[in-house]
């Protein structure tokens, strides 16, 4: 890749950043008082992934936690876990959070070294058999915008990838295309031939891994939530809100 061309994408991502930080600061006084001003937008979008999920994406999640061995889906878990690591290791440090950003960058350190790329989560064993703490944490690029006082913009609901806000769409840009050791538009670009032939089947991977933690929640939600919408908006929100205050710092697991 040539430095122009480097420069562009460094460029492109700057405009991404800045018009999110607009957007999030203009919408800021009206989200306060009403989080979904898109609400009418956002439930046709809700209904539409509904759509998608119901027909095609929990099926695949189904059928691969019943017919893959359980033994491979915690070593691809662990490697997608193990990657996220550096994505939390860059936030923390964004926030001046020390202790996170040490323990993380430990954790990817060993995990990656002693843990065969991370499909073997061997930091996590050594916390449980030690005081040492080097539990899984959760940071992103939105909890760091919310961290200096960047507030949420209106609550979003985004085609395939489910419930957001404008902050935090634009925290999923940043952490995708600038922080990750694989989807990262500033590595691979370096390298044409693992461009599309490694970034498309590991964001569909993570994807995939993602939806099938979540197959025992949707029994609970449906039988608990009257409004399936509403109450997917207030828990996401509220669950962010407790991310940035740190009122969760280790990810339980």
């Amino acid at each position: 890749m040539t430095y122009l061309a480097k420069l562009k994408i460094i460029l492109q991502l700057s405009l991404l950043l800045s018009s999110g930080i607009f957007l999030t600061g203009c919408a800021s006084t009206n989200s306060q008082h009403n989080p979904d001003p898109f609400e009418t937008m956002n439930r046709a979008v809700f209904d539409f992934n509904e759509m998608v999920d119901d027909n095609v994406i929990e099926p695949v999640a189904r059928n691969y936690k019943r017919f893959v061995p359980q033994p491979i889906q915690l070593v691809v878990g662990n490697a997608f876990s193990n990657a996220n690591d550096v994505i939390v290791t860059a936030n923390s440090i964004l926030q001046l959070n020390f202790e996170s950003a040490a323990a993380s960058a430990t954790r990817f350190v060993i995990n990656t070294t002693f843990g065969l790329f991370g499909a073997i989560d061997i930091a996590s064993d050594i916390s449980a058999a030690s005081d040492i703490n080097l539990n899984k944490r959760n940071e992103d690029f939105g909890q760091t915008m919310g961290h200096y006082g960047l507030a949420t913009g209106p609550y979003l609901v985004i085609p395939f990838l489910g419930p957001s806000t404008v902050r935090d769409a634009v925290g999923i840009g940043v952490d995708s295309l600038v922080a990750h050791p694989v989807t990262t538009i500033v590595y691979l670009n370096s390298v044409d031939v693992l461009d599309a032939a490694v970034r498309t089947p590991v964001a569909m991977g993570m994807a995939l891994d993602a939806r099938v933690q979540l197959l025992d929640v949707d029994k609970t939600l449906e039988e608990a939530a009257l409004d399936k919408y509403e109450f997917v908006r207030d828990a996401y929100l509220q669950r962010r809100d407790s991310l940035v205050n740190n009122e969760d710092i280790e990810l339980k697991e």
